[in-house]
């Protein structure tokens, strides 16, 4: 039985394309009577198929090698596109943990969105989404995955401007699509580059052609700078990171999935592509350049933000740029384990504040406080996804952080600093976040906030509990190094910076300090509250850049290319109204005018030869 559903797990993206497909009906206009619900519970049973048949097809796959499937496509003028898929402990596991975070995004979706008559188009989306994601998760081709990948980035667009009734939406969902297709055309690029040096998009004649080839330096890294733009896209890298922060003005659910695997997606092309970065040691340099830089700078903005959804989108960012990290020192162990124990805490982090923001009637954490009373489920699966996501033993991110930190311990010890930094940074922000939304007395803002319904709670839980047991679970599948070769100073240092973040933090927040609080120069304040005044350097140099670019189009348009259309018509009707007085009504007239004008034509024709008979006759 488990046999037959590994070789039938390539219809896992199809159930969830079809439950988004069933959900359209229920959009406003189509079907009124039954309302919108049955468009979330048909979205939830087909989820739920998909993902007790990636359950269930696991063990088929463990300690097994990897399996693939030609599926043929299009085969046309020598062209053959066949769809490759990989069926291994991978990518069936990531399926895995696609299909569970969906599931419970939708079955908190139900509660969040009660009053909600989109309920048609964001069910649909959420089934889109799914089904790409477990697309690109098995899919084992370059070039499908970039389609797969515009897929996503059409499908995120849409879900962040659900309530394209408000200003902040739509400004959000636009900033997202442009900014992802900015990475997406040079991602275009390195793929059609990549074609022309290698002959293959298969990541594993990729991998094979990486270990043997011998080739330019020059051009294998433009080309790896063209993929690497993709990821930086996708994961919300600097400069290509401000969409993620805009994007949070959608609604929650989708955020739970936005913010845990929809991010990962480029983190995931990534590390299938590693080998090929390895070919070019600058390319390498500038993913964890850019990594560093991300990490570090996010870790340093969010401290500063108030929006209860910003403090934790910049978080996401930090994590991805450490994956980028992973990936350009060749650590893909450690960068596939910061991206699942990342994505279940993230998720975790989001449902929690999300009930919040569902029935609060601000989302600034300054003027929020003692909520720990009236909602200690929520504060409970905050406390599980802030040590879920920092390097706190044993829960998951400690053991991806310390294979980081413990692959560069040897090697780069400058990064392995920045690793043990940017995890005292994230335990200083999500503690100050903690202690500003449920730490100390309850605020004007805050008084009359109960907990959420069931709907939103049991996810919620449930997913704590993964959380809490992940551990284990990577334990039984030998993901976890043992205890007798384990690095203590690593571990030691992890722990410790865990602590010196969670600390100060608390003695801050929770202390008897005035509020708020602000850093002793106001310069520094505003630098780490505005992202680095990243908005005005854009306005000034891409934004002002294509403006100007504009209007000398413009001007060209009107003065030149326009001029010349209006100087030829002024032409055509001078000649035109000149013509008309010629007009006498006689046939002979006319006929003398047409051999007239024949003759000049003939005599302008014959002139070459006309002039050397004369010049011969003269001389």
């Amino acid at each position: 039985m488990a046999q037959y559903l590994l070789d039938t797990v390539w219809l896992i993206p199809v159930y969830a394309l079809i439950g988004g497909l069933l959900a359209i009906p229920w959009s406003p206009g189509i079907i009124r009577k039954t309302g919108p619900r049955p468009a979330g519970y048909v979205n939830v049973v087909m989820t739920f198929i998909s993902f007790f048949h990636a359950v269930f097809a696991f063990p088929a796959v463990w300690n097994h090698p990897a399996k693939e499937v030609f599926i043929p496509w299009l085969s046309t003028a020598g062209l053959n596109l066949t769809i490759n898929l990989e069926l291994s402990s991978v990518s069936v596991g990531a399926v895995i943990i696609i299909t569970g975070l969906n599931l419970l995004a939708q079955i908190y979706a139900i509660g969040y969105m009660e009053m909600d008559w989109g309920w048609g188009r964001f069910f649909s989306l959420l089934g889109l989404f799914e089904a790409g994601l477990c697309a690109l998760v098995l899919c084992n081709d370059l070039f499908f995955t970039y389609v797969i990948l515009e897929v996503l980035t059409l499908g995120t667009y849409l879900l962040v401007g659900l309530w394209f009734s408000q200003p902040l939406v739509v400004t959000g969902a636009r900033d997202a699509f442009l900014t992802k297709r900015v990475g997406d055309l040079f991602l275009l690029m390195g793929v059609l580059g990549l074609w022309t040096l290698s002959g293959t998009w298969n990541y594993a004649e990729l991998a094979e052609w990486a270990d043997t080839v011998n080739v330019n330096p020059t051009i294998i890294t433009l080309v790896c700078f063209g993929l690497i733009a993709g990821p930086m896209g996708k994961c919300a890298q600097f400069p290509l990171h401000l969409w993620l922060d805009e994007a949070m003005e959608g609604p929650i659910p989708s955020t739970i999935l936005r913010s845990s695997v929809v991010v990962a997606s480029g983190a995931w092309v990534l590390i299938k592509l590693q080998p090929v970065f390895s070919l070019s040691p600058v390319a390498s340099a500038v993913i964890v350049a850019i990594g560093a830089v991300t990490a570090i700078g996010g870790s340093l903005i969010a401290i500063a933000q108030i929006d209860i959804k910003r403090c934790l989108s910049y978080s996401v960012s930090v994590y991805m740029g450490l994956v980028f990290i992973a990936v350009g020192t060749q650590q893909n162990e450690a960068a596939l384990l910061l991206v699942i124990t990342h994505a279940l805490a993230a998720a975790l982090l989001v449902m929690s504040t999300g009930g919040i923001v569902w029935n609060s009637v601000t989302q600034d954490v300054t003027q929020l406080g003692g909520l720990w009373s009236r909602r200690p489920m929520s504060g409970l699966a905050f406390i599980i996804g802030t040590l879920g996501l920092i390097g706190f033993p044993p829960l998951g991110s400690f053991w991806a952080l310390f294979k980081l930190a413990d692959g560069l311990w040897g090697t780069h010890p400058i990064l392995v600093g920045i690793v043990i930094v940017v995890n005292a940074l994230t335990a200083f922000s999500l503690t100050r976040e903690f202690a500003l939304i449920f730490g100390g007395k309850p605020k004007q803002m805050s008084e009359r906030s109960p907990e959420a319904i069931w709907l939103m709670v049991l996810p919620m839980m449930i997913l704590s509990g993964f959380v809490l047991h992940l551990p284990i679970v990577l334990q039984s599948l030998s993901l976890l190094p043992e205890w007798a070769t384990l690095n203590k100073d690593v571990a030691l240092l992890l722990i410790w910076s865990s602590i010196f973040g969670c600390s100060i933090s608390s003695i801050i927040y929770l202390g008897n300090i005035p509020k708020p609080i602000r850093l002793p120069w106001q310069g520094l304040q505003n630098l780490f509250a505005y992202d680095f005044y990243t908005p005005k350097l854009y306005k000034v140099t891409i934004i002002f850049g294509v403006a100007q670019l504009s209007k000398f189009a413009d001007m060209l348009d009107r003065f030149v290319i326009d001029g010349i259309v209006n100087f030829v018509g002024l032409f055509s009707l001078l000649g035109g109204e000149g013509l008309k007085y010629s007009n006498t009504g006689q046939t002979q007239s006319y006929a003398l005018t047409v051999l007239l004008g024949v003759g000049v034509l003939g005599a302008w024709v014959t002139w070459p030869f006309w002039g050397i008979q004369l010049m011969d006759l003269i001389f």
